[in-house]
């Protein structure tokens, strides 16, 4: 794992401020939105869907008002418009297991299995479709990932992977898993590959969220037709951490 010095960043009353109203109104508002997809679980997946996705429009707006913290994408023309494709997204922060849905959509994500465990949030979170796995079990892992992928690919859900699998901090890499890359070269479906700075604003295990503009890039569809995981896997790492470099000016 390769480290650079990060950031600093000073807290001050604005950042602290910001922060706890965001903390309360996530605290008050996961309840109420997941008994709200709760009651609809017998209802269409798009209904459900639709309600989640009202919700995280409120997040992402309580973030600039309390926070001061927004974001811009590049390489939005990248993203296929008549298929579902597999993104493998860098991981920073638990900005980008939210905020990616406004503009990749409809999707599902590869999440640890105890995540649906949480009361409200994480059941209703399970309606969703979710590809849960066990890590302790990676063969079994692997083995739901590919079948699941495959599933919700076909339906026209792009399938959201962080390959690093787990939050790195800003300068650091992580070995990308083969998880993603096997999916693809099993299905054929293309890759797209994400790269963005979220942990400098909303650090991985932190309560602060510091102000500015998280900038997000996609880059063009990765082929995998005809070709090995690990060369998939390689190519979309290798885009992501010139991304990085980039994005970030280390």
């Amino acid at each position: 794992m390769k480290r650079h010095k990060p950031s600093s960043r000073q807290a001050d009353f604005r950042v602290y401020l910001g922060s706890t109203l965001f903390f309360i109104f996530i605290l008050f508002s996961t309840p109420i939105v997941g008994i709200l997809i709760l009651s609809c679980a017998p209802l269409p997946f798009a209904l459900r869907y639709r309600i989640a996705d009202i919700w995280i429009n409120q997040v992402i707006f309580m973030l600039k008002v309390c926070c001061g913290l927004s974001y811009e994408v590049e390489g939005l023309e990248n993203l296929p418009q008549d298929r579902a494709a597999i993104i493998l997204s860098k991981h920073q922060s638990a900005w980008e297991t939210i905020a990616l849905r406004q503009f990749i959509s409809p999707q599902t994500a590869v999440l640890k299995k105890s995540l649906l465990q949480i009361p409200f949030g994480g059941w209703a979170l399970a309606t969703l479709k979710p590809i849960a796995i066990d890590r302790q079990n990676q063969k079994e892992a692997l083995k739901m990932l590919i079948e699941q992928g495959s599933e919700r690919l076909q339906e026209g859900l792009f399938v959201l992977i962080f390959p690093e699998g787990t939050r790195v901090a800003p300068g650091a890499h992580a070995k990308f898993n083969a998880g993603g890359a096997m999916l693809a070269q099993k299905t054929g479906f293309p890759v797209i590959p994400l790269a963005h700075n979220a942990g400098e604003f909303w650090p991985r295990n932190s309560f602060l969220k510091y102000p500015g503009v998280i900038k997000v890039r996609i880059g063009p569809a990765i082929t995998t037709v005809d070709k090995k995981s690990k060369d998939i896997n390689a190519e979309t790492e290798a885009w992501i951490h010139q991304a990085m470099d980039q994005i970030s000016g280390h």
